[in-house]
């Protein structure tokens, strides 16, 4: 197994940063405001041919703290439980703090291996206020400054000595060996780039979606099985787009936690527009997402919001109305209802009721949530879409246009994820919205496409005799 290194230190000392500069990605939220990061967040890293995983933690309070500032601990002790290094994480330009004494004593009861850094240290690599970090007897401090990837490489070959990694053998240098934190920046674009790609190791990357506070930390950590993600009864809790493998019935997940999206005119703080902009990519990323609504509260307008993302983004998607125990029978009609009339757009998708706190239903979830991905990715032979498009036209025929009709020859998929139907033929720009629903309706239920949109894409063929 890949050996783990965990960043551990104080709210705003530049954690996340550091942890962008050793992935070389931009995966965490990076803001000039304490307490942004709460749940453990995983990255993959590599320095020189040794790869091994980064766990970011969110500011950590180690003496009896309270309220969400407890869950942040929690995730905290539960990662450097698992690391086999942990970066200590300080601030030069602040000073040290009680604060700092009071992380440094935990982790020295820990047992674990820990590396003091000293960030936000450029150009005062030399100072006298260095000295001062001695105090932690954590071992000698490492200038470092993660904004601009000073010092960060020997920071790291000092945290990853004496570990034994998977492969020592070297790997060829067209691959990359060699490159680290601080290197030029074309190696940092082509580990953004190759990260930024589609899962091609039959990876199933399920995102969680809604408005906040209903549920999706629950959901996921009910999933897992362990308190992976901070679930606090407070809206806005979760702020990145967390991201935690997962396997189940031999499939491999890799599910997703996002920020609840609020109304746009509720978005105050700029952390939050962040955090938007993390759900709509994760939203865009996923195979399949989970729009997740309060079933004690009913379908909001924002609801039908977040149902238009991931509708417009072609992602396959499974509506579950959470917190379903905590319901009665009139409200459970108003529920359906309401289901009906702002989600109608979604009526391709599977509604399934759960309670994540009761882990109820989930079963269910699971069984809607492989229905919708296989049904995105199902492949649609020609013959066959062919024939359906035949009989389609035999039983109702589109409507004329002036002197022509349009004429459906033939059909073929233009891909998948979601579903792409391509029509050949003549004179297929007058091929009416009402039409294309038709045809998709006849190979939905050919195909029992459940949980996934269809699009219906008309190409006419060209008239030779046109220019003439």
């Amino acid at each position: 197994m890949k050996p783990v290194v965990a960043l551990v230190g104080r709210a705003n000392v530049g954690k996340s940063t550091l942890f962008n500069r050793i992935t070389q990605s931009r995966d965490a939220i990076v803001a000039d405001f304490p307490g942004l990061t709460r749940d453990r967040h995983y990255g993959d890293a590599r320095l020189g041919t040794r790869e091994f995983i980064v766990v970011d933690t969110g500011g950590f309070e180690p003496e009896k703290p309270s309220g969400v500032v407890a869950e942040m601990a929690r995730q905290t002790r539960q990662a450097v439980a698992e690391a086999d290094v942990v970066i200590f994480v300080t601030d030069l330009r602040a000073g040290l703090s009680g604060q700092d004494h009071d992380i440094a004593r935990f982790l020295r009861s820990s047992g674990k291996k820990v590396v003091l850094a000293v960030n936000k240290a450029e150009g005062m690599a030399d100072s006298p206020r260095m000295a001062e970090f001695h105090e932690l007897g954590i071992g000698a401090p490492h200038a470092v400054s993660a904004a601009h990837g000073q010092g960060v490489r020997s920071l790291l070959e000092a945290a990853l000595a004496d570990l034994v990694f998977e492969h020592d053998e070297a790997e060829p240098e067209a691959a990359g060996a060699g490159a680290g934190p601080g290197d030029d920046e074309a190696a940092q674009v082509a580990q953004t780039a190759r990260m930024a790609q589609p899962a091609v190791d039959g990876v199933i990357r399920l995102a969680v979606a809604g408005r906040p506070n209903v549920g999706k930390s629950t959901l996921i950590n009910a999933w897992l099985g362990e308190e992976r993600l901070v679930a606090f009864d407070q809206p806005g809790t979760t702020r990145d787009a967390i991201r935690v493998p997962f396997e189940r019935g031999g499939r491999r997940y890799e599910l997703i936690d996002t920020a609840g999206l609020r109304r746009k005119g509720k978005v105050f703080e700029a952390v939050e527009k962040f955090s938007v902009v993390k759900t709509l990519q994760a939203i865009a990323e996923a195979h399949v997402v989970v729009l997740l609504i309060d079933a004690t509260e009913g379908v909001s307008e924002q609801d039908a919001h977040i149902a238009g993302y991931i509708l417009d983004s072609g992602r396959a998607v499974v509506v579950a109305l959470n917190k379903w125990d905590a319901t009665d029978a009139y409200q459970r009609q108003m529920l359906e209802r309401s289901v009906q009339t702002r989600l109608a757009f979604l009526k391709f998708a599977a509604v399934v009721p759960i309670s994540a706190a009761r882990r109820q239903g989930l079963s269910a979830l699971w069984k809607a949530i492989a229905q919708a991905h296989a049904s995105a990715t199902m492949r649609l032979p020609t013959p066959v879409l062919t024939r359906l498009l035949h009989e389609a036209v035999q039983h109702q025929q589109p409507r004329r246009a002036g002197r022509f009709r349009p004429k459906l020859r033939y059909a073929h998929q233009g891909g998948t994820n979601p579903p792409r139907v391509v029509v050949h033929g003549n004179s297929l720009e007058h091929v009416t919205e009402a039409y294309k629903r038709y045809l998709e309706g006849r190979i939905r239920a050919h195909f029992g496409l459940v949980g996934t949109p269809l699009r219906i894409e008309m190409r006419s063929g060209t008239n030779p005799y046109d220019e003439r």
